[in-house]
Formats: structure tokens, C-alpha cells, sequence
């Protein structure tokens, strides 16, 4: 398990840079045997020294690429697969460890016009972002037009903070994925336009 203090979505890439010894042991049994590992979020405390307070779902992530440098450490480039819940932290040794079991979205109905409403904001709200001078995604960015795919796609690049994201990821299914990214972004859509306003 790799505890970090971002939020990785099934379909999303994940870029790493390695340097602590203990995950450098986990990402070298993981290429060596060709495994994959968990993410998590550290809900309190940091990501390097280890005792923080990990959220108890994340997702699987599938190492893709992976350069060992010269003094031990590693730039890896991963990509997340499917949602996990932890069954059960294990002892952190060598490394933070787990029994988890995937956790599949449930079938909530049709997310297809939902998805439609949340795409058309998320793009407003990463145009008026930019407008301002905040950090964001380009409002073009490519989304899936599967609305199950693009639930995640649209969670991950959302201006919003880790909390949030923790939230999204843990909705049962797109359609409540699709309903919350909505309500958050109409929030940071009022904010932002009240900004713009000089309000």
C-alpha cells in the first residue's frame, strides 16, 4: 500500500517519484514480481516518516512504467485500476501493507444525461479557473464518453481539494458519483463567478 496525500481514480495516471527506502522496496518487489499496489489517502499526517491516519478505501494501481536510478530511488508511472476497501491494515513492514477486496461500483441507474449536465460545468468551472489565474486543468481536456469511465475522469480533474475527491471516490455508483461532483462544482462555480464579479 502506498498511503499519499492525493486521491488516485480508477483510468488515472499516476506519476511517483520514490525516494523513502521502505517504498523503495515495495515498487522493487513490485517490478521484480510484476504486482500491483494500493493507494489510500493520509486523512492525518504525512507522507513521508509514516505515522498518519490512512482512509480506509482507494484504488488499485498498475505500474506501466518505471525507471530504478542510480541511487535507489525510482520514478514510476501508474495507473489506477479499480476501487479497493481495506479488509484490515497489516504491520508496516518493510512496507505499509493490507488485506483489501475490490469494491465494484453498483448499478444506480442511468448516468448518461447526469453525465452530460456535469461534463457541460466541470467545463465552466475550469474556464472560469483559468480566467482567474487559478490553478486548473485545460477546460478541453478529453473526458471518456462513457459515463461510468468519465464519473472518475471527471472526479480526478475537478478543482477541488483531496476531501472532496475522497468523497467522490467513495460514492456507491456514477450516478451518486455524478449527482455530488455536481453539487460541489455548482458550489465552486458560484465562488468563482462571484470572484470574477469583484464580490
Amino acid at each position: 500500500m502506498f498511503p499519499l496525500g492525493t486521491v488516485l481514480f480508477p483510468s488515472i495516471f499516476l506519476p511517483l517519484h520514490v525516494f523513502e527506502p521502505r517504498y523503495r522496496v515495495m515498487v522493487r518487489r513490485c517490478v521484480d514480481e510484476q504486482l500491483d499496489f494500493g493507494v489510500v489517502l493520509i486523512e492525518r499526517g504525512s507522507e513521508v516518516g509514516g505515522n498518519d491516519v490512512r482512509t480506509s478505501a482507494g484504488t488499485i494501481a498498475h505500474i506501466v512504467e518505471a525507471t530504478d536510478l542510480d541511487d535507489g530511488r525510482w520514478v514510476i508511472g501508474a495507473v489506477g485500476l479499480r476501487r479497493v476497501r481495506v479488509r484490515e491494515w497489516l504491520e508496516d513492514d518493510p512496507y505499509p501493507r493490507a488485506d483489501v477486496e475490490t469494491w465494484d461500483d453498483e448499478p444506480d441507474g442511468d448516468a448518461s444525461a447526469l453525465y452530460g449536465t456535469v461534463r457541460s460545468r466541470l467545463r465552466r468551472v475550469l474556464a472560469l479557473a483559468a480566467e482567474l489565474g487559478d490553478p486548473a486543468v485545460d477546460a478541453t481536456v478529453a473526458l471518456s464518453d462513457d459515463p461510468v469511465l468519465g464519473s472518475y475522469q471527471a472526479s480526478a480533474v475537478a478543482p477541488v481539494g483531496p476531501a472532496d475527491q475522497q468523497r467522490l471516490l467513495l460514492a456507491p455508483g456514477p450516478v451518486a458519483r455524478l449527482g455530488l461532483l455536481d453539487s460541489v462544482l455548482a458550489d465552486e462555480q458560484s465562488y468563482l463567478e462571484r470572484r470574477l464579479a469583484g464580490g
